[in-house]
């Protein structure tokens, strides 16, 4: 029987691995044992996808992944975090309908999700619906995907329905003259958008011109897209998986590169254990982040 199997690009996508690490890894650890086809490229069988995926998942919470290579597969999820387990979250009605919507993505109801997502939007309003209702939704998925209780498919549907509805209603807000310009991406190997759009939502609603790139960007290409738009801020986004011992770096890349008008933030749970950085303003928080932008405003009054 054909067994289904994935070339390193379709790898390199699903697990957020490199390839350069694949190959690295198939050097030094002797895994991945990838197959060749007939034209002697690499192909990956489902278990291994699998099992490089739980492997990148442990290494982002901390884990070396030589340590994690050398594991046995069954012993890999033991090693999986269940905080909901240890520490269950107190009842709450607020508690029990953010459940609720996570009930409908876990239960494939893409269009009863999108109208309990649409039915909050119109009773909170734009900037408490990003406050109150996506950001800890967009937590909640992390916690239940790191503990094993959602597919990796059902985080997408949840991501991308989500964007659809951040979206529609970013683009339903009036127009007319705004300022600041806001230039928001994130850098490569950074692929989260939520935390993006969320920001663009708020900061949309506070007179701010937002000019989304999406994610991954080339740190010299933000340079040039901050002095074609002539941008008045860049802000990247760092979720909690991306590593966090080269933001620093980066930051102090990116602002060599950036126009010397222009400042840069960067915000988001991959931020909040840094502490300082002379190269960047850090905005751990959705609060912060609206705060910054009302200073910005005082400081040109």
């Amino acid at each position: 029987m054909n067994t289904p199997s994935f070339n390193i690009a379709a790898v390199e996508r699903d697990t957020g691995l490199s390839k350069d690490v694949l190959r690295m890894w198939e050097r030094r650890y002797g895994f991945p044992l990838p197959s060749r086809d007939n034209h002697g490229e690499r192909c990956y069988p489902a278990d291994q996808v699998d099992r490089l995926r739980l492997i990148k998942r442990l290494m982002d919470q901390g884990h070396r992944p030589g340590k994690l290579i050398a594991t046995p597969p069954d012993e890999l999820t033991a090693l999986m975090p269940h905080r909901s387990k240890q520490t269950p979250p107190s009842a709450s009605p607020e508690t029990g309908e953010l459940d609720e919507l996570l009930g409908l993505i876990k239960q494939h109801d893409a269009a009863a999700y999108q109208q309990a997502m649409q039915q909050r939007l119109a009773r909170q309003g734009l900037q408490r619906f990003v406050q109150d209702t996506v950001a800890p939704l967009t937590q909640l998925v992390g916690r239940r995907w790191e503990d094993g209780d959602f597919e990796v498919f059902e985080e997408h549907l949840f991501t991308e329905l989500t964007k659809r509805l951040l979206r529609q209603a970013i683009a339903a807000l009036p127009g007319g003259p705004r300022r600041p310009r806001v230039l928001l991406t994130s850098v490569p190997e950074e692929a989260h958008v939520l935390g993006l759009l969320m920001v663009e939502a708020l900061f949309a609603l506070e007179g701010a011109e937002c000019i989304p790139l999406g994610t991954q960007m080339p740190l010299l290409e933000i340079g040039r897209a901050a002095e074609a738009h002539q941008a008045d801020i860049v802000a990247l986004s760092f979720s909690a998986a991306f590593p966090q011992r080269q933001i620093p770096g980066l930051l102090q890349q990116l602002r060599l590169i950036l126009p010397g008008n222009a400042a840069l933030w960067a915000g988001g749970a991959g931020v909040a254990r840094i502490t300082r950085t002379d190269d960047a303003r850090l905005l751990t928080t959705l609060d912060e982040a609206i705060a910054a932008l009302a200073s910005w405003h005082l400081q040109r009054a």
